[in-house]
């Protein structure tokens, strides 16, 4: 699985981006697929994923109530909304796929991801 993601920018708090990941494979229909972050100087954090039926999905904390994943499997994409932006989700948000998890749930470490995308920078202005 390839994994492209896209829609990253410059956005004043409080306002809101969509990102997209573009994914290319015959397993991409079958993946969990998430969105990670890493802000300067900090280590990747999970932010939001959701299952291959686009039944379960779940967020961290910080960005419950602000952040909406959802999948279109007829194209191939995961889209992440972020409303509400603030300072601190400053970061390059990534994309990825476990293309290898037989139960179809929802996974939280980097290490349960073996397909990455190349990351698009978000920066909010406060």
């Amino acid at each position: 699985v390839q994994l492209q993601a896209s829609g990253g920018g410059l956005v004043q708090a409080g306002g809101s981006l969509r990102l997209s990941c573009a994914a290319s494979g015959r397993a991409v229909s079958r993946s969990t697929i998430a969105w990670f972050r890493q802000a300067p100087g900090k280590e990747r954090d999970f932010v939001a994923a959701i299952n291959r039926n686009g039944n379960y999905r779940d967020y961290a904390d910080s960005v419950k109530g602000r952040f909406t994943i959802s999948r279109d499997n007829a194209k191939n994409t995961v889209y992440l909304q972020m409303n509400g932006l603030k300072s601190e989700d400053t970061a390059v948000y990534y994309c990825a796929a476990n293309t290898r998890a037989i139960l179809s749930g929802i996974y939280y470490a980097l290490s349960d991801y073996n397909s990455w995308g190349q990351g698009t920078l978000v920066t909010v202005s406060s």
